[in-house]
């Protein structure tokens, strides 16, 4: 399956490619043949991640600075990259999250999730698409999604919106687009650590014990899920559309992963909203 030329003269744009999950995945694909466009806030943290890449497996890979959220700036974020010549696959994958009382998030909290995740998904996702269709240029657009699509997610409910309608964009276009050449799917990952999400989901107090919770006995490794990802925007997965493949060792089937926080007494609430305050 995982041939050394799976994705060449494939041009991938990663959004949130310069760390965890999306330099991950960044990697494999060029490990696989493709060139690469990473786009996230931090140029640093980008060019330190594309310079990684291009040691490692003597890729091209493009690094631009944006904020997904603006879609001024993602417009100018993919007419940059398509100077260079036209994408072949969009990884939505960039997003924010992080646990908090519901009843306590103000809009200014709930936007800075709903912003990235769903809208800057959503201004990519058109602004490539868009391209492809007036060029006649098939495409395929993969989603990073949640188990919380499947389950809903306490204390995240946010990013569960969010992930949810990113779902049904995925779904509804690939329907709309499907007969222009643009095909468009889902991966939805459970616990696959990486420094972000822990310092955002899992912070001092939670039972940081997924083995005894998974099925699997054990978290996600970054190259299964940068293996899937592969596959589905590789043409492989050619006659897969509209579809969310979950990744997670089982682990939906028992928990949305949040009941630990059921037990979290008032005290430690205020404390973590003490320390986000100060961050």
């Amino acid at each position: 399956m995982f041939q050394s030329d799976l994705l060449a003269a494939r041009r991938v744009l990663v959004t949130g490619g310069g760390t965890g999950l999306g330099e991950a995945m960044a990697r494999r694909f060029a490990e696989l043949g493709a060139s690469l466009v990473l786009t996230g806030r931090r140029i640093d943290v980008l060019d330190t991640a594309a310079q990684r890449i291009r040691d490692e497996t003597g890729a091209s890979v493009q690094t631009i600075a944006c904020d997904i959220r603006s879609a001024d700036a993602v417009e100018a974020m993919v007419e940059q990259a398509w100077a260079q010549g036209p994408l072949d696959a969009l990884i939505n994958n960039a997003a924010a999250t992080f646990i908090a009382q519901t009843e306590h998030l103000s809009a200014r909290a709930a936007d800075a999730i709903l912003a990235p995740t769903l809208h800057g998904a959503m201004y990519c996702t058109l602004s490539v698409g868009r391209r492809w269709i007036e060029a006649g240029h098939p495409g395929v657009i993969l989603g990073i999604l949640s188990t919380s699509t499947i389950t809903g997610r306490a204390f995240t409910v946010p990013s569960a919106m969010a992930k949810s309608a990113h779902l049904a964009m995925i779904r509804s276009l690939a329907v709309e687009w499907g007969p222009k050449g643009v095909r468009l799917v889902g991966i939805a990952p459970g616990p696959f650590p990486t420094t972000g999400a822990v310092g955002q989901l899992r912070p001092g107090g939670r039972d940081d014990d997924l083995s005894r919770r998974n099925p699997l006995g054990r978290p996600g490794e970054h190259i299964e899920l940068a293996n899937l990802a592969s596959y589905l925007i590789s043409p492989q997965a050619g006659y897969i559309n509209g579809e969310m493949i979950t990744i997670d060792g089982g682990m939906h089937l028992r928990t949305s992963g949040a009941e630990d926080l059921l037990g979290w007494s008032d005290e430690q609430w205020a404390a973590l909203r003490e320390k986000r305050g100060r961050a």
